[in-house]
């Protein structure tokens, strides 16, 4: 299964949590500052996801969201955890392309079904050698395609690189072409029950979409939501 790089300093939930993913056959490493995660990093250890903890003694977790972002792309996945208020810094992390997002306290089911989603995506990402990947990776194709396995999705051969809640959040519209979506909705179809989360997450999601889908897809329906363009 997984190789997990944890980085919580709150010594009874990295106990908790990692006990979980290990009955559940992950391999984790555990870091109770954000110093520690950043001397792993240095030291070239290779891992499939980073589960960060925002506030964190020495190095913040964004930071070290950024160092793994900067060293290994979209090869390792992120999850970050972090207080409920914290909206601000929710969309901060997002904006970093944090693939996920768990507030805490987290429930060991709810992360380890995470986990499972976003280590399909990871693994995905790195096999280059299937023949499906050669057709998505058509450079003279002009249409978007879509990899539903790999949470990926290409134009002319390239991959745009989406998130996870970004990929989610392009199909439930794309999906459903023309139909008008709140941001309420959205954030039920794309979060689970545990998750609470504001308009304002929704918004950084769209924003950060939009700057990587290749025309303007997403149409703005101002004081209801959004909807997938039926032309562009």
């Amino acid at each position: 299964m997984a190789k997990i790089l944890f980085l919580e300093d709150e010594n009874t939930i990295r106990e908790v949590l990692s006990e979980y993913m290990r009955v559940a056959e992950h391999e984790v490493i555990e870091c109770k500052n954000g110093e520690d995660a950043l001397s792993i990093i240095d030291r070239g250890e290779i891992f499939d996801i980073a589960i960060l903890d925002i506030r964190v003694p020495k190095v913040s977790g964004l930071d070290v969201l950024k160092r793994i972002k900067d060293e290994y792309g979209e090869s390792v996945g992120t999850i970050m955890l972090t207080a409920y208020s914290d909206i601000n810094t929710q969309i901060e992390a997002f904006n970093y392309e944090a693939d996920d997002y768990i507030i805490k306290p987290a429930s060991p089911i709810i992360l380890l079904k995470r986990i499972q989603a976003l280590y399909r995506r990871v693994k995905k990402s790195r096999d280059f050698d299937n023949s499906s990947e050669v057709d998505l990776q058509n450079k003279y194709d002009d249409e978007l395609r879509i990899d539903e396995d790999g949470y990926r999705v290409f134009y002319k051969g390239e991959n745009l690189r989406l998130t996870v809640s970004e990929f989610s959040l392009m199909k439930i519209l794309k999906d459903n072409r023309g139909t008008v979506f709140s941001r309420d909705i959205l954030i039920n179809k794309i979060f689970d029950d545990e998750y609470i989360a504001n308009d304002r997450i929704i918004d950084a999601h769209i924003k950060n979409l939009r700057k990587k889908l290749p025309h303007d897809y997403i149409e703005t329906v101002i004081g209801i939501g959004y909807r997938w363009r039926d032309e562009i």
